[in-house]
């Protein structure tokens, strides 16, 4: 006898009820007991109520708000330093425990991959280091490494010129003005001349060729697109598996101008390995260096926007959170500003050629540098999904020093904002801005992790040091008097993250010498 389609429909709805509710038993058996057998317990539990709903919405507010990044950091006040959270239908591992980042980081790095960060990132950085996992890394990063071991890495005469033009914009009667807006051309002016060979020139009169040709017109046109793409990046991000809705046609044309510009670059660093007459006049170019291990033009792009992204942004917010700290603080500025005065003298009567090696030399000055990185990383929360059944070593258990069991394709996210203000770590001062810490204690581990760690530590962490010092040493040498201009002044700034953490109200600033009138 024939079934009837209602009949029919039902039996197979039955039929796949039950294969899904044997198969969702079967799995917890699975991983009850894989946990039991890695020696793992339950971590405490934050907001998980009503499939994360309420979660979502509070952080989607404190997004909004502009206060997402302290919002995180307080939910560790609340349930301890490794919890597990609940948005929508994800359950996330949350950690600032330096044994669980080392982990993820270091020890289990093969355990943990970056889950759809490519997807999410591919339509404006492509295939480079901070999209890629695996042999793909690999590669890129091989490439990469030996550029940054290079000694012109760290020669300063190429920055000279940008922080020239930085103190030519700098207001020379007394009046406020944002501060962070120019470390911001500082930087990609400064990114573009390393990478590419020829600055795009924000700061400087007049246009670059390529430039003005192009769809973006403008270094400013650049500078814009760049920021676009990268704002949506970061809702890309944040969509996690759901990245593909935020594709907007700003979005779209803010990637393609974007390309145009360094294809060019590209193009005329591969005409030049054809055509060795035409090379340049013998200084060092990233992109020609990388061009000599390479044909693929799509290769070079997405290297060059990768290390682009980096050299600009965290730079950039280096250098304005110092800024905003000793405008709050006198006291640290009188005192780096007499140490760098007593070794490299001032603009009116210089003592001596300032060097990597004499600015590593100024001891207080790498104390200011490492506290604003503690207080104000410019990535300040990161994150990883497992690969495959695996554990974190400490969070579970009523002393919460057991394993936490993390099964395979868990997004378990680290945050170093938080870690770095734990009081037992950093003591009961821990959110007060105090470069002092640094001489009593320089010393730590993995508790402190401004430039990541394990094998994807940070390969540009001495340029950008280094730059951020010159910079530093420069300013200070032209101007003896830091003011803050915020009208409504705070210890702890409201933050704008993309991709990288900056001030979402500038830094107002009054920056002259007392002898100026």
């Amino acid at each position: 006898m024939l079934l009837s389609p209602a009949t029919l429909a039902l039996a197979l709805g039955a039929l796949y009820l039950a294969f899904t509710i044997l198969s969702s038993i079967t799995s917890k058996i699975h991983h009850y007991r894989q946990s039991k057998a890695l020696g793992c317990e339950e971590p405490v539990k934050g907001s998980t109520a009503f499939f994360g709903i309420p979660g979502f919405l509070r952080l989607s507010k404190a997004v909004r708000e502009k206060r997402w990044i302290d919002y995180l950091a307080d939910q560790f006040d609340l349930h301890g330093t490794t919890f597990l959270q609940r948005f929508l239908s994800r359950r996330i591992i949350v950690t600032i425990e330096p044994e669980n980042i080392k982990a993820l980081l270091a020890t289990q790095f093969k355990d943990f991959c970056l889950g759809t960060r490519h997807e999410q990132f591919d339509p404006l950085l492509g295939d480079g280091i901070f999209t890629l996992d695996g042999a793909g890394w690999s590669h890129a990063r091989g490439l990469l490494r030996p550029q940054f071991a290079r000694d012109q890495v760290a020669d300063l005469t190429m920055l000279d010129d940008h922080i020239t033009h930085l103190i030519a914009l700098i207001p020379k009667d007394r009046s406020a003005f944002d501060i962070q807006r120019l470390f911001f051309l500082l930087t990609l002016d400064s990114a573009t001349h390393f990478l590419f060979g020829e600055s795009v020139g924000c700061m400087s009169p007049g246009t670059t060729g390529v430039l003005e040709k192009s769809a973006v017109r403008n270094a400013q046109g650049f500078a814009e697109a760049f920021t676009t793409a990268q704002d949506y990046l970061a809702a890309r991000s944040r969509a996690q598996s759901l990245y593909w809705l935020v594709n907007p046609k700003e979005f779209r044309e803010a990637n393609a101008r974007v390309h145009e510009v360094v294809d060019h670059y590209v193009n005329v660093a591969l005409a030049r390995k054809r055509n060795p007459e035409s090379k340049s006049d013998g200084r060092y170019i990233f992109l020609e260096a990388l061009a000599a291990e390479t044909d693929n033009p799509k290769m070079l792009r997405d290297n060059m926007l990768n290390i682009l992204l980096a050299g600009r942004d965290t730079t950039a917010s280096l250098l304005s959170s110092t800024f905003f700290y000793l405008a709050q603080y006198p006291a640290v500025w009188e005192r780096l500003r007499r140490e760098i005065v007593d070794e490299f003298g001032d603009v009116r009567n210089p003592k001596c050629e300032i060097t990597q090696a004499k600015l590593k030399d100024v001891k207080y000055l790498r104390y200011v540098l490492n506290e604003v990185l503690r207080l104000q990383p410019p990535v300040p929360v990161n994150f990883r999904v497992a690969t495959k059944d695996t554990s974190l070593p400490v969070g579970g258990g009523p002393d919460k020093r057991s394993p936490v069991y993390i099964q395979k394709g868990q997004l378990v996210a680290y945050n170093v904002f938080a870690m770095h203000r734990r009081t037992d770590y950093w003591g009961k001062d821990a959110r007060i801005f105090r470069p002092e810490r640094w001489e009593e204690n320089a010393k730590h581990g993995w508790e402190y992790l401004p430039f990541n760690g394990g094998p994807r530590i940070c390969l540009g962490q001495q340029y950008a040091l280094t730059e951020a010092s010159y910079t530093v040493v420069r300013l200070m040498q032209h101007f003896d008097t830091v003011e803050n201009a915020d009208p409504h002044p705070l210890q702890e700034p409201i933050k704008n993250s993309n991709l990288t953490m900056m001030h979402d109200r500038g830094v107002p600033v009054k920056l002259y010498s007392s002898d100026q009138v």
